[in-house]
């Protein structure tokens, strides 16, 4: 695929998200897809798994909105920068547990790097600054 085409295709997830559409945007991923969220250090396989993560973020903040800034695209990947922006106010299952609803308002950067294949992604990495998400939570001074 194009790099314009592969941008395109990785501004979906963020679109379907706003949404809820958790469904839509697991149809995006391959069967054998590998989806690492390097900050908690969890990977998630495949579409299902890709919706597990996705719907982790919407059960944490459910207000919860995300906004592309920027997206950079090659012929095999692209990467997405986006900010986060939500109220917490349920569960955030992260690799010690879950941390209960705090009810505090964040808004923090995240980027999103894709790895495509034939229309689909394959694997990825979503990389963002914990410590910054624990303060504005209030667990972190």
């Amino acid at each position: 695929m194009s790099a314009q085409d592969n941008a395109a295709l990785a501004r979906k997830p963020y679109d379907l998200w706003n949404a809820r559409d958790f469904d839509g945007a697991a149809a995006l991923f391959a069967p054998e897809a590998d989806w690492l969220n390097v900050a908690m250090g969890a990977t998630f396989r495949g579409p299902e798994g890709y919706k597990q993560f996705a719907q982790g973020w919407a059960n944490a903040f459910p207000d919860g909105q995300v906004e592309v800034t920027n997206i950079i695209a090659s012929e095999d990947g692209a990467a997405v920068e986006f900010i986060g922006r939500g109220t917490h106010t349920g569960p955030l299952v992260g690799p010690s547990g879950a941390i209960a609803a705090t009810g505090r308002k964040v808004e923090f950067r995240l980027c999103d790097v894709y790895q495509i294949q034939n229309g689909k992604f394959v694997g990825g990495r979503s990389y963002f600054d914990s410590a910054t998400l624990m303060r504005q939570l209030g667990l972190m001074p």
